[in-house]
């Protein structure tokens, strides 16, 4: 497989998506890693040298944001995806500035998990998010 040899860390406090992501990834060839809190995803990300991190923004310790901060003192920092249930343009912009490749806001598809991973890994920027239509109100 060619994702064989690409590492992804999911930082994540909550254990279900977290597993469900790991199992997609794990199915898909990556080799991946998990941390439950933004402290221990620091810590893992120094040891294990990701590829991907992938984090969601709000978290119990420290959440996606530090993490972000922190990955922008390293000297080669891997692609990042942020993901959230938030809405907030703001808090994507601040994302963006930091340096995110990705950024998914929940609930996504799986696939799109997949595609976004993939494109971070092979060091390709996200596409546009594309938006539905509106419908014109007669």
């Amino acid at each position: 497989m060619e994702n064989a040899q690409k590492t992804v860390l999911i930082i994540d406090d909550d254990r279900e998506i977290a597993a469900t992501i790991q199992s997609v990834l794990l199915h898909a060839g990556y080799r991946v890693f998990m941390a439950s809190n933004g402290m221990d995803g620091q810590r893992q990300i120094e040891t294990v040298k990701p590829d991907v991190v992938i984090t969601d923004m709000m978290m119990p310790r420290m959440g996606g944001f530090p993490v972000l901060e922190f990955l922008r003192t390293l000297d080669a920092p891997p692609k990042v995806i942020m993901m959230t249930a938030n809405e907030g343009s703001r808090h994507k912009a601040y994302a963006e500035m930091l340096g995110v490749s990705d950024y998914l806001r929940k609930p996504f598809a799986m696939e799109v998990m997949l595609e976004a991973v993939r494109r971070a890994a092979a060091g390709e920027e996200a596409k546009p998010a594309k938006r539905a239509p509106r419908k014109k109100s007669t």
